[in-house]
């Protein structure tokens, strides 16, 4: 259900023709990037916390990594990540397939800065067997994201 909505949302977008499937798993950077065919830093990850009671995304390259810190300085609370559970009640998606796309009304979506580096990324798409390939001006208008964030780290030393 989850891969449907998110299809649907980008549809709407016209970039229903951008969307993979695989026949194994996306599921996690490492295999997402085998699947794709790119190194896992060009793999957008969608990373899920609790703020003030509800979900916040947080689109990221592959090889980035929450610097608490950062964090904590642009959302002024501790970072909390959701429980699978709660990602599948508060978002509408399951682990391994969380995208920005077609997500649940109330959840916030931010980039990372971490992302800006690259011309194409492949962020998920609803469901642990598949990507999307965008441009980040194309993730900017397809994600509904509501501001370019700095919270990770990691990511410098591999241009």
């Amino acid at each position: 259900m989850s891969f449907e909505k998110a299809m649907a949302y980008l549809k709407e977008k016209g970039m229903e023709d951008r969307v993979q499937t695989f026949e194994v798993s996306s599921a996690t950077v490492e295999l997402a990037a085998k699947a794709v065919g790119c190194e896992p830093e060009r793999i957008a990850k969608t990373l899920s916390f609790l703020v003030n009671e509800k979900a916040v995304l947080i689109v990221a390259a592959g090889d980035a990594k929450v610097d608490n810190r950062k964090y904590k300085e642009a959302f002024h609370t501790k970072a909390k990540m959701l429980t699978p559970e709660q990602v599948t009640e508060l978002v509408g998606h399951q682990v391994g397939g969380v995208c920005p796309f077609g997500v649940k009304e109330g959840t916030e979506v931010y980039l990372d800065e971490s992302l800006k580096r690259f011309p194409v990324v492949y962020p998920a798409c609803g469901s642990a067997n598949s990507a999307v390939k965008l441009t980040v001006p194309e993730l900017e208008s397809c994600s509904g994201y509501l501001s370019w964030v700095d919270v990770c780290k990691g990511w410098q030393e591999n241009p």
